[in-house]
């Protein structure tokens, strides 16, 4: 009877070793590609923060939880139902974010280093200068100044002008009395394109409520393209600059010039920039 028990060897256990032959080989590769959809992962939530999207995404989470609950539980009416739902989760994705995914694609541009020079630091002086001249004169002013994303979509409905940047121009165009001064001025290539450009207005629910309709079309523009906009209060006589969704005030022009040239990267100021030059006004557009 002893011999037909088969003998057991005992072989000595290595708790150490059986774990590390558990645990598969990671390769470089792997470790990139986690990288690479974290860093993804990270830019949409960037994308999204702030916006109607978060309480989207988490309806859109509430609607996943439900559909493996009713799993669970057998719920097969129920199961059926968000099964279907589910399977056009794609053109659902597309509908509801079609703003989100827009803006996301229109920041995927190629490195500034393949583009050429579109703004030189006399332009940023100007643009300065005429932003300090509107806000002592209480006029408000939209000032976009085009990146790598183009702008021709906004163009249209504009009176194209194609003027040398002047920052006398910019007030006689953004005065009161003058026909183009509602909506905004849009500089392309060293050149004031177009005026009285109608702008996207920003869908953000969080934005300051002191903002008025000028600022909410600086940052829907922002929030849609690579532009900067420079925005003239003319209640309160401050001057602001609107990039990649988010709005700051600008203490003075010297500081305006300097941020714009930083964002450009234009390090050496221009013989007749907003620092250098005497701070004389113009001729007063409402005498």
């Amino acid at each position: 009877m002893l011999d037909t028990i088969p003998s057991i060897r005992l072989q000595p256990f290595s708790s150490t070793g059986a774990m590390l032959d558990t645990i598969p080989s990671i390769r470089l590769r792997d470790i990139v590609d986690i990288l690479i959809v974290s860093y993804l992962i990270y830019r949409i939530l960037l994308l999204i923060r702030g916006t109607r999207a978060v309480q989207m995404v988490l309806g859109i989470a509430s609607i996943l939880m439900l559909y493996f609950l009713s799993a669970f539980f057998e719920l097969q009416a129920l199961r059926v139902l968000l099964k279907t739902f589910l399977g056009s989760l794609l053109v659902v994705i597309v509908i509801l974010f079609q703003s989100e995914i827009r803006r996301g694609l229109a920041h995927m541009v190629l490195p500034r280093f393949f583009h050429g020079r579109q703004t030189e630091a006399s332009d940023l002086a100007e643009v300065a200068r005429a932003a300090s001249l509107l806000a002592r004169r209480h006029l408000g002013a939209l000032i976009v100044l085009e990146r790598d994303n183009g702008l021709r979509d906004f163009l249209e409905g504009g009176f194209r002008l194609d003027a040398r940047i002047q920052a006398e121009l910019l007030l006689a165009i953004f005065h009161t009395s003058s026909p183009m001064h509602d909506g905004g001025v849009i500089i392309h290539k060293h050149r004031i394109h177009s005026s009285g450009c109608l702008l996207p207005l920003s869908q953000n629910l969080n934005i300051d409520k002191r903002y008025g309709t000028r600022h909410r079309a600086a940052l829907g523009l922002s929030e849609e393209t690579d532009a900067i906009v420079v925005v003239v209060s003319e209640e309160t006589q401050t001057i602001s600059i609107a990039r990649n969704g988010r709005i700051n005030p600008v203490p003075d022009e010297t500081q305006l010039f300097a941020i714009l040239r930083d964002i450009f990267n234009l390090k050496k100021p221009a013989a007749r920039g907003a620092a250098e030059r005497p701070k004389a006004d113009a001729p007063d557009a409402q005498s």
